[in-house]
């Protein structure tokens, strides 16, 4: 057992490379799943100068975590919408905001995610998740298209 922490730390074990390898596909499938196809643009910027990050983002959070089986993508998104609008994270919010408008979660659930934010994170907290999903909207409008910004 001791052996094969060290080889797996050391990334000595060959089944290792693939299993990061398969985690790291998990993630991109989850990505281009939530996103239209298409990567998701902070995790690239991420990966030019951050690459470790950007790799324990898409093969831990991604392909781990986000691709486990129990909750469905609706499910996922409006708590990953709550529990950033409750942690003051706007940005991470609105990304994963966009992700449940694509999946097809109407305006007017993300609005309530939001509104319920007020009771455990306080008003400072939803207004900001307010502002920012407001700006979501706009840009999405402006777009015409829908696609993700």
């Amino acid at each position: 057992m001791c052996a094969a922490a060290v080889a797996w730390l050391l990334g000595a074990a060959p089944a290792t490379a693939q299993t990061m390898d398969e985690r790291l596909e998990r993630g991109d499938q989850v990505v281009r799943s939530l996103n239209n196809g298409r990567p998701q643009p902070t995790l690239e910027r991420m990966r030019q100068e951050f690459p470790f990050l950007a790799e324990a983002t898409q093969g831990y959070a991604l392909g781990d975590v986000w691709s486990r089986p129990g909750l469905d993508g609706r499910t996922r998104q409006l708590a990953a919408v709550a529990v950033f609008a409750a942690m003051g994270e706007t940005a991470l919010m609105k990304v994963h905001a966009g992700y449940a408008l694509n999946i097809g979660v109407p305006e007017e659930q993300l609005k309530e995610i939001i509104y319920m934010v007020t009771v455990p994170a306080g008003f400072p907290r939803a207004i900001a998740a307010s502002q920012a999903l407001a700006d979501l909207f706009v840009e999405r409008r402006g777009a015409g298209s829908g696609q993700p910004r």
